[in-house]
């Protein structure tokens, strides 16, 4: 059977905005796919939704699709998959229909696939003996329930290839794994059986490498500086075959580059056992995967081996975790490094001095090596360094007190300290991730498909 070609023109919410124009423009692709959503971006979102109901889900999705159209008019059988749906996908599909009619495409379909959002359930879930064990600390669930800002399920490709049966030319998700974005569109045109794990977890492989975006075409290489034209980096795109196996390459004439280092980078990229990379279509076997170099920046990626899903879904559960706020000054001159230890030092024993004691502190001095402490050895001794001290704690006062004891250290510490006419740093919530499991048999993915 013919292959098909899916593209990833987005690996993260805030990625770049003209990748997936430029990608579905030159790519002669038929999926493009787009991957907004992180465990952070799910707790922002929430938030966003609790203040409007008719918000929470990567509104940088509509400013694309109104980008897209033009192609979308050029190339009529070019579909989207996209998690953008966020927290609340029926909201991001109505208003995504809105500027297809707009631009004269009211005829395309868009599937909504929704279920994933656990919250409304959860107290129910947690009383019927669903723990919700964090995978990290073992600790239950209720510790923190009454924090809790989102609860959410991994759901898999099924409900997207539901959608694409359906009729779906767009496809807009909550929360989904992001390799399912990849393995729906290809498990839906050679219609694969949901237990051929060998040829799912190929197309998991797949989805995998391209996930991240630019990181698989020389975004984060060893070798960066041998990437052609990184300012123009090429997003990357599969050839999938019906056995799993593919071929992983960018645009013609785009920057970056493929080749088997970058592949191999992105491929151990967030992987736990490479053996068993769990996920809620199949247990892939990343060690089963060869890799052979097929031609310019093209990389042939042979079938995987996989295994039966496990019984559940992974559940991203965020909560509330205090307020924490960090503030940063320039210290310069000789010993600037000694001054800059001795300035954090200073500024938390202030602190202490009038009864005011964050529950955390982290004092860095960077341009020492401080963001990989210990990797670094031997390092010249710099004539500049950065001071960044950081805060948190449950009482917003305390963190709000903290940021007013930056300034003074101009005058009042050593010689050389500058860098404060930004004014006080920002305080800011946080939001602390519980990972968890979810029984799959009580979550029931959801396909609506707008006509």
């Amino acid at each position: 059977m013919k292959p098909i070609r899916i593209g990833n023109g987005c690996g993260f919410w805030g990625d770049n905005l003209d990748a997936p124009i430029l990608l579905a423009r030159a790519g002669r692709l038929d999926v493009l796919t787009l991957e907004y959503l992180a465990e952070l971006t799910m707790s922002i979102l929430a938030l966003q939704k609790e203040r409007d109901p008719d918000a929470g889900f990567a509104a940088d999705f509509l400013d694309v699709l109104e980008r897209l159209t033009p192609i979308l008019k050029e190339q009529p059988r070019l579909k989207i998959i996209t998690n953008a749906g966020g927290m609340n996908p029926h909201s991001c599909a109505r208003k995504a229909r809105a500027i297809l009619q707009g631009a004269r495409l009211g005829y395309k379909r868009i599937g909504i696939v929704s279920g994933d959002d656990l919250l409304p359930r959860l107290d129910e879930l947690l009383a019927s003996g669903h723990a919700f064990t964090n995978l990290d600390t073992t600790a239950p669930l209720t510790t923190v329930r009454e924090r809790v800002v989102s609860a959410n399920a991994y759901l898999g490709a099924a409900p997207i290839v539901e959608a694409l049966r359906q009729g779906a030319d767009i496809v807009v998700t909550g929360r989904v794994a992001d390799a399912s974005l990849t393995v729906a569109p290809t498990a839906h045109a050679f219609n694969w059986r949901w237990d051929d794990w060998h040829r799912l977890a190929g197309a998991t492989v797949a989805g995998h490498l391209i996930e991240c975006g630019a990181q698989v075409t020389g975004g984060l290489w060893c070798h960066w500086q041998d990437a052609k034209d990184l300012a123009n980096v090429g997003y990357p795109f599969v050839d999938m075959s019906d056995d799993g196996g593919f071929t992983i390459s960018k645009p013609e004439g785009s920057g970056g580059a493929v080749n088997l280092e970058t592949v191999s980078e992105q491929l151990l990229y967030e992987v736990g056992d490479p053996a068993a990379y769990l996920t809620p279509d199949v247990v892939a076997d990343f060690t089963s995967v060869q890799l052979h170099h097929a031609g310019p920046d093209r990389v042939q990626v042979s079938p995987a081996r996989g295994q039966p899903a496990t019984g559940t879904f992974k559940a991203s559960i965020a909560y509330r975790d205090g307020f924490q706020a960090s503030g940063t000054l320039v210290i310069l001159g000789p010993k600037a490094v000694a001054k800059a230890q001795a300035s954090g030092a200073m500024l938390i024993e202030r602190l202490r001095r009038i009864g005011i004691v964050p529950e955390r502190h982290h004092i860095e001095v960077l341009g020492t090596g401080a963001c990989v402490p210990g990797v670094l050895k031997d390092a010249p001794e710099p004539v500049e360094v950065v001071l960044r001290v950081s805060v948190q704690d449950g009482r917003r006062a305390v963190v709000e007190r903290f940021t007013k004891e930056l300034a003074p250290l101009v005058t009042s510490g050593p010689p050389g300290v500058t860098g404060y006419t930004t004014g006080r740093p920002p305080v800011r919530e946080v939001f602390a991730y519980w990972p968890a499991l979810v029984d799959k048999r009580v979550v029931t993915p959801s396909v609506e498909v707008l006509a």
